[in-house]
């Protein structure tokens, strides 16, 4: 975060600070300050995001598709901010998860473990929180709880392997079964491409209730006039005090070496041409939670992240873990 800091607060780069702080939503100024705030993890599953190229100095947005195991800064509501390894900044996916279209192109070739019914997209949690739950790279079965804002220096740690009890949640509004499952570290799944309403009643869950399932396994709830399936909250760390983001990974972290700041204002060869994704998938109510096919089978929580140095926005190609998506 050190040089992605002092790239963008050099008068030198101004028109790529503006670009940059303008897709987060806040002044150059704010820069320093709101990378401050920032946490370095692991993403646990391949990740849709929304890109974004440096043309003609303006960002341009893209859907992209991350592979698991890539570092990436997140705020303070779970929602991804910045890749580690470019600086790009990232927005959460805008679209219906499950109606994408993913291509390999331009050199990029399919990693191994793609899947894609373990696509996933982040949502934000609905206010900040304070600490993130993560699972150890080296030893999933210790969790860690990671205040935000740090790079590890902070991190204190939990069993992962603690067991936990499927309440009982028939007849309860979506919205408290919610809260009554993360509380327990345990995931929610959910019908369709929309988060249900807080107050709309859940008649069943997948396992039933009294089941014991393992720190972020999935509970699917069946809620009145929705179907089971779909998408996927995830669950704080039992020393957290508000609810976690996306998942992590187990893979080897990649590289944090650093690119030089690059001089070209091409777009990136992957970049896919479609418009940016429609506004009305926007996530930006309800739980923290990943929109995927199905939920995936492991559990849904991000993996501990080395401390990392940002770069600067990028415009060159990207690396051959970043795949065009387009919506069908």
């Amino acid at each position: 975060m050190a040089k992605l800091k002092r790239f963008l607060t050099d008068p030198a780069n101004r028109p790529k600070a503006v670009a940059w702080s303008g897709v987060l939503g806040i002044t150059t100024d704010q820069i320093p300050a709101y990378l401050d705030r920032l946490t370095p993890v692991l993403l646990r599953h391949d990740t849709l995001v929304q890109n974004h190229d440096y043309k003609k100095e303006k960002a341009t947005p893209y859907n992209s598709l991350l592979q698991a195991g890539i570092a990436i800064l997140v705020d303070e509501q779970g929602e991804p901010a910045a890749k580690c390894s470019c600086g790009n900044p990232l927005r959460p996916f805008k679209g219906d998860a499950s109606r994408i279209s993913v291509k390999f192109a331009d050199g990029n070739e399919k990693w191994n473990g793609y899947h894609a019914s373990s696509v996933v997209a982040v949502r934000p949690a609905p206010r900040k929180m304070e600490g993130l739950a993560l699972v150890d790279v080296d030893d999933p079965d210790t969790g860690i709880t990671r205040p935000v804002g740090t790079t590890g220096r902070h991190d204190t740690t939990f069993d992962a392997r603690q067991q936990h009890a499927v309440p009982d949640l028939a007849g309860a509004t979506f919205g408290d079964a919610r809260r009554q499952l993360v509380s327990r570290g345990l995931a929610v799944g959910y019908g369709g491409s929309a988060v249900p309403s807080d107050d709309a009643q859940v008649t069943a869950t997948d396992p039933p209730a009294g089941t014991e399932l393992r720190f972020g396994e999935y509970v699917l709830l069946n809620v009145a006039g929705g179907t089971s399936g779909g998408a996927a909250s995830t669950p704080p760390g039992p020393t957290t005090s508000g609810p976690t983001l996306a998942p992590p990974t187990s893979t080897a972290p990649p590289s944090t070496s650093a690119p030089a700041p690059p001089t070209s204002s091409s777009p990136p060869p992957s970049s896919p041409t479609n418009d940016p994704p429609p506004s009305s998938g926007s996530s930006t109510t309800g739980s923290p939670s990943v929109v995927s096919h199905s939920p995936p089978p492991s559990a849904p929580v991000i993996s501990s992240a080395p401390v990392t140095a940002g770069a600067s926005m990028t415009t060159g190609t990207p690396t051959a873990t970043t795949a065009t998506t387009t919506e069908t």
